[in-house]
């Protein structure tokens, strides 16, 4: 686990929750996709009989997952995001999703390689469209995290919510957010990191760090926009949300995933259209293609303008101070 900064694996932060709760847990199982971490080393040493890996095959995990929680099992299944999200999808769609509607069960997909994580893997491994995906499913929780911490309280948060879930996180290790916001909870589904005026920004995920920066920068031009983290996407609380958001005149959402096609973008301005329908919306992401150009995340962002730079000129844009 890496603690340089301040800063940590999200992976690791959540296995290292799951090993501690399997000494007095025997029902809860990790099981994995041929996906490996170093904690899991420990795992399958400490815990050999509630660990499971079911080899490259992530429609198994999931048809495995669930027969494990139909017989009152609380089952962790992780694999790389972009695998589990897609090649998985009509397992969890009939196994999970449908099955929800009829039946209490606890399996949680832990997804790692949110977005652009895995960057020059090129856009095989790049995961631009799980929240699509798992928004269109019902009954199931979209877990997309900006930090560490919030990965912390979630594991509680799985054990104690007898649903399917989808937990997004993030690839490479980040710093912590929440480490000062100890009163935030899984259920708030969204905090407010900067109260500003006119403009606010709402990202979720590894985006939340460079809208952080983004507002650094606008605020040296003397701007002062919002900046709303939405980690909980679903189920959401759309009356609390839609009464912080009527706060301000115009709203841009900013997503390491496609726009337009039902992610957090169409979460954000369905809200607005039913209880703010005044303010103005404009999307930030990925539009109707994938990502083939070579590079690192940085350059990716900065190709398609979803940089801390270009938030922050959009920023100035909007609220009528830039070109």
């Amino acid at each position: 686990m890496n603690s340089a900064a301040g800063k940590k694996a999200m992976r690791d932060v959540f296995i290292g929750k799951v090993l501690k709760a399997m000494s007095s847990r025997p029902d809860l199982y990790f099981l994995t996709a041929d996906f490996g971490a170093p904690l899991l080393d420990e795992m399958r040493k400490n815990f050999p009989c509630q660990f499971v890996n079911v080899g490259i095959a992530e429609q198994n995990l999931i048809n495995v997952s669930a027969g494990m929680a139909f017989e009152g099992l609380t089952v962790h299944a992780y694999a790389i995001s972009s695998f589990l999200a897609t090649r998985a999808f009509e397992q969890v769609k009939i196994n999970l999703s449908l099955h929800s509607q009829v039946r209490d069960f606890n399996v949680n997909l832990v997804g790692v390689g949110a977005g652009l994580s895995y960057d020059i893997s090129g856009p095989t491994h790049h995961c631009l469209e799980d929240i699509s995906i798992v928004n269109s499913l019902p009954g199931i929780t979209l877990f997309s995290p900006s930090d560490w911490i919030l990965v912390e309280k979630f594991h509680d948060y799985a054990l104690s919510h007898n649903s399917p879930k989808y937990l997004r996180l993030e690839g490479k290790p980040v710093p912590a957010l929440y480490d000062k916001r100890p009163e935030v909870r899984i259920e708030d589904c969204f905090c407010e990191l900067k109260k500003g005026e006119d403009v606010c920004i709402v990202s979720t995920g590894f985006m939340t760090h460079l809208a952080l920066e983004a507002v650094r920068l606008a605020g040296e031009k003397g701007l002062r926009p919002g900046l709303i983290d939405l980690f909980l996407l679903k189920p959401l609380d759309g009356r609390g949300l839609a009464k912080v958001l009527s706060a301000y005149r115009k709203v841009i959402t900013v997503e390491e995933g496609f726009v337009g096609k039902g992610g957090m973008d169409s979460i954000v301005s369905n809200l607005l259209n039913e209880h703010c329908p005044g303010v103005r919306t404009k999307a930030l992401g990925f539009g109707d293609k994938y990502v083939f150009e070579r590079g690192d995340r940085a350059y990716l962002h900065k190709l398609y303008g979803i940089d801390a730079s270009s938030i922050a000129a959009l920023v100035a844009r909007m609220s009528g101070r830039g070109r």
